[in-house]
């Protein structure tokens, strides 16, 4: 048995599963496993009667029925999975790289129910520059930068057979909150710190000197609170516009 990622292309010879399943489930409602490999092409000795094949390369996967007869020869198997690769980054502004550290992607299969959202995702968590193998199709892309509010979905197409690489584009920035007793000055240890949006939202709590935050474009409010003080500034995030947010005390 053999695999191919289209129609006449040159068999698979590493990363594929292979398995073998009963056609008749068992007592759990599943189909019976005989066997399984893994690697390129694979070869696997049958008794007479009907099976499942399964093959897998990554996230992609075909199934195709065989039918062994009593007598006469086999012929040699070909499963087209119809599949490419899909390889994701991001870049925060026009630009500006992003720390991999700070950057995550979940891959859903598009059009479904929104109300069904997890049982249409694909793989969770996915790293930048990670090449992620699926069958050829439209998928939506959800890339979180960072934890709070920066957020991009995005609809991208998998060709069979080539390895589509994709930059999505957040407008969003990395943050240093600073409580300052002047402008440029020591940040003052032992803050909390609320984030809130224009509208009164908040979308970040975190204690620290100096935390660092990710936020969405946009206008914020940031209030720092230390021992039973409490101080505010408005501020503005332009995308791609990583900066110091000082707090003054006064």
């Amino acid at each position: 048995m053999e695999a191919v990622l289209v129609e006449g292309g040159e068999p698979l010879r590493q990363g594929l599963t292979w398995r073998i399943f009963h056609p008749i489930p068992g007592n759990d409602g599943k189909l019976p496993l005989l066997a399984s490999a893994e690697g390129g092409p694979a070869t696997f000795e049958f008794e007479p009667g009907d099976y499942f094949i399964h093959v897998a390369f990554g996230r992609a996967g075909v199934t195709k029925k065989l039918t062994i007869p009593r007598s006469g020869p086999v012929e040699r198997q070909r499963l087209v999975l119809n599949a490419g690769g899909l390889v994701l980054n991001a870049v925060s502004g026009n630009d500006v790289r992003i720390s991999p550290a700070q950057l995550s992607f979940k891959i859903y299969q598009a059009g479904g129910d929104a109300a069904d959202v997890e049982q249409q995702l694909v793989i969770d968590d996915v790293k930048p520059d990670t090449i992620v193998r699926l069958n050829a199709g439209t998928y939506h892309i959800v890339s979180d930068y960072g934890d709070n509010n920066a957020v991009i979905r995005s609809d991208i197409r998998v060709e069979a057979g080539k390895l589509t690489e994709a930059v999505i584009q957040h407008r969003a920035a990395e943050l240093t909150l600073k409580l300052v007793s002047e402008e440029g000055g020591e940040a003052i240890a032992d803050t909390a710190w609320s984030i809130l949006t224009s509208g009164g939202d908040v979308v970040s709590e975190t204690v620290g000197a100096f935390p660092r935050i990710v936020l969405a474009e946009g206008q914020y409010t940031a209030i720092a609170r230390n021992k039973t003080n409490t101080y505010s500034r408005d501020f503005d995030v332009v995308a791609g516009h990583n900066a110091d947010v000082e707090v003054l005390l006064k």
